[in-house]
C-alpha cells in the first residue's frame, strides 16, 4: 500500500482517517507493516522490543498526535509517558511483536476515529484564491475595516501591512503569516520588492494602496511558491460526554480500562493527582482532545478538577476515584455546553505528511 499523495487535483486533500483503517483492517498488509516496524525497532534483534527500544515509536506517535518533542513541554510529556505504558503496562518491562501489533492497532484506530469525527483539510495556497478577493468588490471595504481596528502606536505602514496580513486567513487564500517561513520566504520580499519603507506615513488611503500592491505580490510570490496548509476546525461542545455517560456498560469499560494504568499504592489506592491522566485515556471516547493540546480546553479542564481538589494529593479507592473521574466529566459537560469551545488551527506543511510519522509510513517495498 503506497501512501496517497498529500494533495488532490492540485488543490485540496481531506484526511479523515480511511487510509488509515483501511491499512489495519487488511490483516496481511499490517501484518507486514507491523513485520517491518518491529524489525526496524528491534535493535538487538531478540525478538522483544525494551524500553529503551520502544522510544522512537513512542516519539513517531507523539508526533502523530501534533505534541511538541519529549521534554519541551511538561504538559505533554505525561501523554508520551501513557503512551509507553500503553506498551508496557506500567513496567520495566520488554514487549512481544504480538503486543506491539495490539497497541499500535488501537493507536491507529483510535486516531482513524478522531479524524473520521474532525478531518483535517489539506490546502495547497497558490495565490489564486487571494487575487480574487483582491479583485472582489469586498476588498476594499473589508480592508478598511481591518485598518480601522490595528492600533499599533508610533507604527510604520510596513507595520500595518504586517498586521492586516495577519488578519487574513485561509478562506481569503492567505497562509498563516505568523509562521516563519512564509514571513521569510513570502511576506518580507513582497515588502522589499514593492519598496515599501519604515518612514512612509501611515494613513487609510496610503495603506489601502499599498497593501494591494504587496498582496498582489504576495500572490505572485504563492503562484510561484505554493504553500501547503493542514486546516481543522473543532467545536467541544460536551456531546461526546452526553453519548458516553448515560451509557453505563461502556463507561464503566473504559474506566476499568483506564484504571488498569492507573499507578497504585499497596492497598490499591490510587491518587487523586492522576485525574488528568484517567480524564486523557477518557477523551477520544468523551469527544475531548488530549489534555495540553487545546489551551481553552485545559482552562476548563482545570476549573473542573480544582471543584473536586484532585490536587490536594490524596489517595481514594478505586470506586471513588472512578466516581470523581465521572462527576468530573459531567461539570466539564455542563461547562462546554453553556460555553462551546470553537478552534480553528492553520498550520503549515513543511514537509509530506506521511513522512511526519514515521510510525504510520508503511515501506513502500513491500507494501
Amino acid at each position: 500500500m503506497e501512501p496517497k499523495p498529500v494533495i488532490k487535483s492540485g488543490e485540496v486533500e481531506v484526511m479523515d482517517g480511511s487510509d488509515i483503517m483501511e491499512l489495519v483492517e487488511n490483516d496481511k498488509v499490517f501484518s507486514n507493516f507491523v513485520d517491518h516496524k518491529f524489525r526496524d525497532l528491534d535493535r538487538d534483534c531478540d525478538g522483544h522490543l525494551s524500553v529503551k527500544e520502544l522510544q522512537p515509536a513512542v516519539a513517531d506517535i507523539g508526533a502523530a498526535l501534533g505534541l511538541p518533542a519529549q521534554g519541551t513541554s511538561t504538559d505533554s510529556d505525561h501523554i508520551y509517558a501513557e503512551v509507553l505504558s500503553e506498551f508496557t503496562h506500567g513496567k520495566d518491562r520488554k514487549v512481544s511483536k504480538t503486543e506491539f501489533k495490539k497497541v499500535l492497532s488501537d493507536f491507529l484506530i483510535g486516531m482513524a476515529a478522531g479524524l473520521k469525527r474532525d478531518p483535517i483539510v489539506i490546502l495547497r495556497i497558490d495565490g489564486e484564491d487571494l487575487l480574487e478577493f483582491i479583485d472582489s468588490p469586498g476588498f476594499e471595504p473589508e480592508m478598511t475595516s481591518i485598518f480601522s481596528e490595528l492600533e499599533i502606536p508610533n507604527g510604520s505602514l510596513t507595520d500595518y501591512i504586517n498586521k492586516a496580513f495577519e488578519k487574513l486567513t485561509v478562506d481569503k487564500g492567505m497562509p498563516p503569516v505568523l509562521d516563519s517561513w512564509v514571513t521569510s520566504n513570502i511576506i518580507a520580499p513582497a515588502l522589499e520588492s514593492c519598496g515599501v519603507g519604515q518612514d512612509q506615513p501611515v494613513s487609510q488611503e496610503t495603506f489601502l494602496v499599498e497593501f494591494k500592491k504587496v498582496a498582489e505580490t504576495v500572490a505572485q510570490r504563492l503562484k510561484d511558491q505554493p504553500v501547503i496548509v493542514a486546516h481543522s476546525e473543532n467545536t467541544f461542545d460536551g456531546t461526546g460526554i452526553r453519548r458516553l455517560l448515560p451509557n453505563k456498560f461502556e463507561l464503566e469499560k473504559i474506566l476499568d480500562t483506564a484504571m488498569k494504568s492507573m499507578p497504585k499504592d499497596p492497598h490499591g489506592r490510587i491518587s487523586k493527582n492522576c485525574v488528568r491522566l484517567a480524564l486523557d485515556q477518557l477523551a477520544s471516547s468523551a469527544g475531548l482532545p488530549p489534555f495540553g493540546a487545546v489551551y481553552q480546553m485545559d482552562e476548563v479542564i482545570n476549573e473542573s478538577c480544582k471543584m473536586f481538589d484532585v490536587d490536594d494529593g490524596k489517595v481514594v479507592k478505586e470506586d471513588e476515584f472512578k466516581k470523581i473521574v465521572t462527576e468530573i466529566l459531567g461539570s466539564i459537560m455542563l461547562q462546554l455546553e453553556g460555553n462551546p469551545i470553537s478552534v480553528s488551527t492553520n498550520s503549515v506543511v513543511h514537509e509530506p505528511l506521511t513522512s511526519a510519522s514515521t510510525i504510520l509510513q508503511p515501506p513502500s517495498s513491500s507494501m
